[in-house]
């Protein structure tokens, strides 16, 4: 007698198989392979069915306290049987019981199956034999190599909340191989930790180079638990989930970059998804701050931009690619290291510091005044580009600011209270600061006083073959301008100007052919606090740069914004 087939009809339904129950001497259709294939492809077909498919996983849904149940048929004793349940959201409770096939049913038979309802009393009168029952959320089989024929019963239940989960049922589970085999040690292991990356590393699975099937590696990162099944962590990821991109060759990926790492920014559409995972596709950020990326074949693996003094819960799954099961390697988790603890540089009252930032890097300074205080006055010298100030009093947060150019802060004061100050970087370049912290009320002040506007204005209608005539805001308070030129190409660009904007760099460091004069320039009325200069001597057609330094009575200087200017070629 040929075995029982494994491709059923899409049209076979639960009364059908019952009366082929009925009618033994009515044998199932032998199997077209390329329409099984196609029908197995085609979840529609199985959805929401009580028959199983043989050899092919299918998914489902259950309500809580709810039995849900699927059959199958075996119709000849001593075959082989394989049935895997794989819960997903909620432990499950399920039991695969047998019902002997009617002996009455012979070569005799009208072939009419009985009522719906009279099969469904019988198969209810006679509960069967129980074969295997498991309650928990592990991925659980029950393998037998020689299974009598019958009716077999696979019942589910979840008693804690409604939940997916995943059955496949087969006759022929050597042959089928349906999902990837794990090696003989079968652990992920961590072959290297820092602050902000953790490297993974695996046996890979036999089934790939051993049997020839497409397997490809997903690993999946999260700060509560591992997880015994992709199923189980695609459904915290939630239920329109789909694959990232896979990193490029030489450049592991970063699921927590979130510039990179192939989520689509808000308001983008998303690519299309796709059942198998041989392509790749960008999935929405999610919230629940876990995260699955598919990798390839590789088995070595390293995340990267984690938190430091974090700890994470690292899972890998062997995944058959024209197929979509997948097996779970035995997870880990790693804490990554703190974070190197900053040297805190000592500020002292009433004189000037000066502080390099790297990009993007931090620097902390702590004013502790010897004595009772009022008030604090802070300047902050930004001579590059702006960096993030944060000041601190006995851990209150009393400033969070960025700083470009001279800033003045006014803190108020405690009696014995210690400052922290923290300095952040930009992400443009490195950054360089003078800082004075002083308790000191009056008296002259180390910085000298800025306008709020520092631009330099040049003057388009006096600009002539050999001079331009340029204009500067003041302040109340006299101080000292110094006016130095420089010749540049005609290509001089904003990005060259850029980079040689230091603010902190004074008169001493130019050339004393570059000098044009000094001057002393204040007005008690802000409102006509400007001051023009003419710059002569220059050639036809040239490009210069013009600098305007301010010189406080303690010597610091702070420069104003560079001016590039061009003569008239023809007068």
């Amino acid at each position: 007698m040929m075995r029982q087939c494994k491709g059923w009809r899409y049209g076979l339904q639960f009364l059908v198989l019952l009366g082929f129950l009925r009618t033994a001497a009515q044998k199932l259709p032998t199997r077209d392979e390329g329409l099984f294939q196609m029908q197995i492809r085609d979840k529609s077909i199985f959805h929401d069915s009580s028959v199983l498919p043989d050899g092919a996983e299918i998914s489902g849904y259950i309500f809580r306290d709810t039995h849900k149940r699927y059959y199958f048929v075996v119709e000849e004793d001593n075959t082989p049987l394989s049935v895997t349940v794989t819960p997903c959201d909620a432990p499950l409770e399920w039991t695969l019981t047998l019902q002997e096939l009617p002996e009455e049913a012979s070569g005799e038979a009208s072939g009419q199956p009985e009522p719906l309802d009279q099969q469904k009393q019988q198969v209810t009168a006679d509960e069967g034999t129980e074969l295997f029952a498991y309650k928990g959320n592990d991925v659980e089989s029950y393998v037998a190599t020689s299974a009598p024929s019958g009716l077999y019963q696979l019942e589910l239940l979840s008693t804690e909340k409604d939940s997916n989960f995943k059955v496949y049922a087969s006759t022929t589970p050597e042959s089928d191989q349906p999902y990837p085999e794990l090696p003989y040690d079968s652990r992920v292991d961590v072959t290297s930790l820092g602050r902000t990356t953790v490297t993974l590393a695996w046996k890979p699975t036999p089934t790939g180079f051993l049997m020839g099937q497409p397997v490809q590696y997903c690993v999946v990162i999260n700060k509560e638990h591992n997880f015994k099944s992709m199923c189980a962590a695609e459904a915290k990821m939630g239920a329109d989930d789909a694959f990232m991109f896979a990193p490029k060759p030489g450049r592991d990926f970063s699921p927590f970059d979130f510039t990179h790492f192939g989520f689509v920014p808000p308001g983008k559409d998303r690519g299309p998804t796709s059942n198998r995972i041989s392509r790749a596709y960008p999935a929405k950020a999610k919230t629940s701050d876990i995260h699955k990326l598919c990798i390839g074949n590789k088995n070595i693996f390293t995340v990267s931009d984690l938190k430091p003094d974090t700890q994470y819960y690292f899972d890998v799954f062997a995944v058959n690619s024209a197929t979509n099961t997948s097996t779970a390697y035995v997870g880990t988790f790693a804490r990554t290291k703190e974070e190197a603890r900053q040297k805190t540089a000592e500020l002292k009252d009433g004189k000037v510091s000066d502080v390099f930032v790297k990009r993007k890097g931090s620097k902390f300074l702590r004013f502790a005044p010897v004595s009772s205080h009022q008030r604090v006055t802070l300047f902050v010298h930004a001579c590059l580009d702006a960096v993030q100030v944060q000041v601190r009093r006995d851990g209150k947060l009393l400033l969070s600011q960025n700083v470009e150019g001279v800033r003045q802060f006014q803190l108020r004061g405690k009696p014995k209270a210690k400052y922290l100050m923290r300095l952040r970087g930009s992400r443009k370049g490195a950054s360089t600061l003078k800082v004075l912290a002083t308790t000191r009320a009056g008296g002259k002040q180390p910085f000298p006083s800025l306008p709020e506007d520092t631009r330099i204005k040049a003057f388009d209608k006096l600009r002539t073959c050999s001079s331009v005539t340029v204009a500067w805001l003041g302040t109340q308070e006299r101080n000292k301008y110094c006016v130095y030129r420089k010749e540049v190409a005609d290509d001089y660009g904003e990005e060259q100007r850029r980079r040689e904007q230091n603010r902190c760099a004074g008169p001493e460091t130019r050339r004393k052919s570059e000098k044009v004069l000094c001057k002393y320039f204040h007005s008690p009325n802000l409102q006509k606090a400007v001051t023009t200069e003419t710059v002569s001597g220059l050639e036809p057609g040239k490009s210069y740069l013009l600098d305007v330094y301010v010189v406080a009575h303690s010597g610091h200087s702070v420069k104003y914004q560079s001016k590039l200017v061009k003569t008239r070629k023809y007068c």
